[in-house]
């Protein structure tokens, strides 16, 4: 009986350690930074501004700006965890060649050449002076600009969308929140009351009043797909989602795709 108390005391101090250690290491099993001097920062095929701005709290931040001749609009991209701007230039050019569309991407703090380290409220901040800059540089109020974000940056992408107003918003293989996708990778771990990180898009997207084109991969192995579908039937009309046969959460879109989202900006007021 005793060694049987003993055997239950261990497995409850370890499933606690692990608890304790996961809570410890939470940004950084979220957030995946790529710095400079990570990446092709020299892409070929692909000309672009350096746009250097600051967060609302002095962090100094850097993205690309990839201007079009004759857009069909501005698109603010946030892209998502891991990486840096770098890792985007194929979406770059598609959006750009295909879609017709200017667009600036950007990197949150601690990720390519801005400075600082990541958190919830850092990258929020971090896509509000993205917003603003970009806001500035094609002459228009910042509601006029369409907000597009991959994964994590959807999230982002919600969150502006939902405090500011956007033209359209696009969002590829986004969650509900951040919970939710922790809770499915670990069902062991009380996240949902555990998680200080939440980025909450099923919440705020109610908030947001204007087109939305949302995408995702029935395949999607990090963020599930049932997670898209929940958060796109939480907003509000005029939508439409895509849906991707056998599709994971990298996979990058094909022509196709962005001849679609081409039509679906053309159309936009």
């Amino acid at each position: 009986m005793r060694t049987a108390i003993r055997i239950v005391g261990l497995i409850l101090i370890a499933y606690a350690g692990a608890v304790v250690l996961l809570m410890f290491l939470e940004n950084s099993l979220i957030f995946f930074p790529a710095p400079y001097p990570a990446g092709n920062w020299r892409p070929r095929g692909l000309s672009f501004e350096d746009a250097e701005f600051a967060a609302s709290d002095g962090t100094l931040l850097h993205g690309w700006y990839v201007p079009h001749p004759k857009p069909h609009g501005a698109v603010l991209f946030c892209h998502g965890n891991a990486g840096n701007i770098t890792h985007r230039e194929d979406i770059l050019r598609r959006l750009h060649r295909v879609t017709g569309v200017s667009v600036l991407i950007f990197d949150y703090r601690g990720y390519g050449r801005s400075q600082g380290k990541p958190t919830e409220s850092g990258v929020l901040a971090d896509a509000k002076a993205a917003r603003d800059w970009l806001a500035r540089r094609e002459g228009v109020p910042a509601e006029r600009l369409i907000l597009m974000g991959e994964s994590l940056g959807g999230a982002v992408a919600v969150h502006l969308a939902a405090e500011g107003g956007a033209r359209a918003l696009i969002l590829e293989s986004t969650f509900t929140s951040l919970p939710d996708v922790a809770a499915h990778h670990f069902p062991w771990v009380p996240v949902r009351l555990l998680m200080r990180t939440r980025l909450d898009a099923l919440s705020r997207i109610r908030d947001y009043r204007g087109p939305l084109f949302q995408s995702h991969g029935d395949q999607d192995t990090i963020v599930p797909y049932h997670l898209g579908r929940r958060l796109f039937e939480a907003a509000n009309e005029p939508k439409q989602f895509v849906t991707f046969p056998g599709g994971d959460h990298n996979d990058l879109r094909d022509v196709d795709y962005y001849e679609k989202l081409g039509q679906f900006v053309a159309g936009l007021d």
